[in-house]
């Protein structure tokens, strides 16, 4: 299934992505693989995700979190139980 996420990089900020498998995509931003904004910030760790029927919703989600503000997204994580 698809999936939202967040993960916490080492200075403590958030990256925002979309993927299929989150501990595959995990394991590829601290091998050094992931996304630019994550290879000067390993290691990481995702702290959050949301499940989606589709990609495509995933990537929307996505699109609409990065919007948020920092408070606001430690929120959301703070307020889930997702991990």
């Amino acid at each position: 299934m698809p999936f939202f996420y967040f993960a916490r990089c080492c200075d403590n900020s958030l990256y925002s992505g979309s993927c299929i498998d989150l501990q595959a995509r995990e394991d590829m931003h601290n091998s050094g693989k992931g996304a630019k904004y994550t290879r000067s910030r390993l290691p990481i760790k995702i702290v959050y995700s949301e499940e989606f029927e589709t990609l495509s919703e995933a990537r929307k989600r996505e699109a609409e979190v990065k919007k948020f503000s920092k408070d606001k997204k430690e929120n959301l994580i703070y307020t889930s139980n997702t991990f």
